[in-house]
């Protein structure tokens, strides 16, 4: 077992190893009397086993199953998870539980920051791109039609559980998408990330119980505790965590969320390198190392060339934008990211083109 502490909006411990369901109500602390347990549809068994076990410590546990994936993270699911908290008279002493991915901690996580202006909440995901980036960090949020994460809050978890077991019948697809989160952090922070990942087989990555699966998660978790550890509202070096991610949300919303967020970020860390050559100069050898790696783990490299209007549209109004100016994080060389001002849109078009192909992309 292996401990990870946060201390960017608090401070917090990230527990990666297995079994780990028994940490639980220690998370939780001994004020809380009611817990709201948050889950998918498609994590039912999951959801209700976490429900038991709490019931089973004397705690009132109730669940809220809400849609999957992207789908959940809407008003209209928050509105459902806060009329349960009202209608169970849950106070500021007690607490919600969030079982699943990235999308699940996210909504959770703000249902957390809007009852009763914030109770305390431990995240459980299960899926590789939870463990490494979503539950981690204390960003929290919905979708609204005008794009991804507009509405959220800052609150930090009170606690983490990564238990890899549950990576056990993840599928292949989910695990290499979400594994874009750590390629990231790779070419941001930890050039070992990328080191593992490129010298380790795919059947050994998938494998949940692999070490080289192990030192992945925990590095990459390493990299966003240090990050958000120093800066928890992005005011100024969090935001080098969304590199890939401007053009990556864009792709997101035009493909009305059927795309895995990791696959979108995948695209959107080939345009950065792209850009980065540009404004940077970059080496071409590093661009190169992007695509090498991301086709390694069967991720997509380029999107549809005919759909630049529709994502400069979405990306001028993506939350690290300023009055008129986008914003890109880029990268001078590995483990080099700086934030870059882009008024001339010209210079986006030319790293798009770059990426850009004549026909729609299939994503694993």
């Amino acid at each position: 077992m292996t401990e990870i502490r946060v201390t960017g909006g608090g401070d917090y411990p990230v527990i990666v190893g297995s079994k780990l369901l028994g940490k639980l109500p220690q998370l939780l602390g001994s004020q809380v009397q009611r817990v709201l347990v948050i889950y998918p549809r498609a994590l039912r068994t999951t959801g209700e086993l976490v429900r038991e076990d709490l019931a089973n410590t004397g705690l009132e546990a109730i669940a809220a199953e809400i849609p999957d994936a992207e789908e959940a993270k809407h008003i209209r699911v928050a509105e459902f998870c806060w009329q349960i908290l009202g209608q169970s008279d849950f106070t500021r002493s007690d607490a919600i539980v969030a079982v699943g991915g990235g999308a699940i901690t996210d909504v959770a996580g703000f249902v957390a920051a809007t009852w009763l202006r914030g109770i305390t909440f431990v995240n459980i995901p299960t899926t590789f791109l939870g463990m490494v980036d979503a539950a981690v960090g204390g960003k929290t949020g919905i979708n609204t039609a005008e794009g991804k994460n507009l509405v959220g809050a800052f609150h930090s978890p009170a606690g983490v559980l990564v238990d890899t077991d549950t990576l056990a019948t993840l599928p292949e697809n989910e695990l290499f998408t979400g594994m874009a989160e750590a390629v990231k952090c790779g070419f941001i922070a930890d050039p070992t990330i990328l080191d593992l990942i490129e010298n380790t087989p795919k059947d050994v990555l998938a494998n949940h119980e692999s070490p080289e699966l192990r030192q992945i998660i925990e590095r990459t978790i390493e990299v966003k505790a240090r990050v958000v550890s120093g800066d928890f509202k992005e005011s100024g070096t969090r935001e080098i965590l969304n590199y890939g991610h401007t053009l990556g949300h864009a792709i997101e919303r035009n493909e009305r969320y059927q795309w895995r967020h990791g696959a979108a970020v995948a695209v959107g860390m080939m345009f950065a390198a792209e850009l980065g050559v540009m404004l940077k100069n970059l080496p071409a050898e590093v661009v190169d190392r992007h695509r090498a790696i991301l086709e390694h783990l069967g991720l997509p490299t380029g999107y549809r060339s005919d759909r630049w209007p529709q994502l400069l549209d979405t990306m001028k109004r993506d939350k690290k934008a300023r009055g008129n100016l986008m914003r890109f994080v880029v990268l001078r060389d590995i483990a080099q990211p700086v934030v870059v001002e882009v008024p001339d849109t010209s210079l986006l078009f030319t790293a798009y083109q770059a990426i850009g192909v004549d026909s729609p992309v299939r994503t694993i």
